[in-house]
């Protein structure tokens, strides 16, 4: 009866109607916010062995929801991000602008040497050496991780602004990270078998990179217009690929 007494306070919303409203909102906003995670993820994990990958998606998802939990659990101290640590051109930089800024730059990177490699395929220089490196299981988690860090700051800090309910930000988190988990390995084979995809994926991260960037910098770009950009784009290319399936079953006619 006291653990049921102790959680009570955290579960008081459930008759509050406001609240359902509130939880479904966030639920459906850490969605979409995970779209471009889940774009990420999918890219990255196919670079591994076939036989890894669905291994990779399933440790660095699971591994990213045990963070967002943790990084819950210390709300107040997400929340101090935002306070301004120096000043700079005329504005002041916060942790969270930072941490936005060098997960923009990251991205922005990793889409553009992935472009690179695939338009120019021959061409496998990674390091200064001339080597090639070979994305390892761990190297793959480890870049999920890193990534989904600078996301779920970014998600919670919008999060503790549309609710104070702690319950219904786990809750909205582990519902998110559920539907990336189902969604992962369909996309994933869905880009795997559309090289055409591939492309657009990494345009779909460049631009979400240079996005992170502005905001970090202060020029906040609503995220309405980049998903509509996205939504766009996503069907220009399907109507694309449909063109070519029906040219290539019409025997080029």
């Amino acid at each position: 009866m006291q653990p049921i007494e102790f959680l009570a306070p955290y579960f008081a919303f459930v008759s509050d109607p406001t609240a359902w409203v509130a939880l479904l909102t966030l639920v459906a906003l850490e969605v979409v916010l995970g779209i471009d995670n889940l774009i990420f993820i999918s890219i990255l994990t196919n670079k591994l062995p076939e036989g890894q990958r669905a291994q990779a998606r399933r440790l660095g998802i699971s591994a990213a929801l045990i963070m967002r939990l943790v990084l819950l659990a210390t709300i107040s101290i997400i929340v101090q991000l935002t306070t301004p640590v120096f000043t700079a051109f005329g504005r002041g930089y916060s942790w969270r602008d930072l941490i936005l800024i060098a997960g923009g730059l990251f991205l922005v990177w990793k889409a553009t040497k992935e472009i690179h490699h695939t338009v120019d395929p021959d061409d496998h220089k990674d390091t200064m050496m001339g080597e090639t490196l070979q994305l390892s299981l761990a190297g793959a988690i480890f870049q999920i991780l890193l990534l989904d860090l600078v996301f779920s700051i970014d998600s919670i800090i919008t999060a503790v602004g549309m609710t104070d309910e702690i319950a219904i930000m786990y809750i909205a988190v582990i519902a998110a990270v559920t539907v990336m988990m189902l969604a992962a390995g369909p996309l994933a084979d869905f880009i795997a078998k559309n090289p055409s995809i591939v492309m657009l994926a990494l345009g779909f991260l460049l631009m979400i990179g240079m996005t992170l960037i502005a905001d970090g910098m202060g020029y906040h770009v609503p995220k309405g217009y980049i998903y509509a950009a996205m939504g766009f784009s996503a069907m220009v290319e399907g109507l694309n690929m449909l063109a070519r399936r029906r040219k290539k079953s019409g025997g080029g006619h």
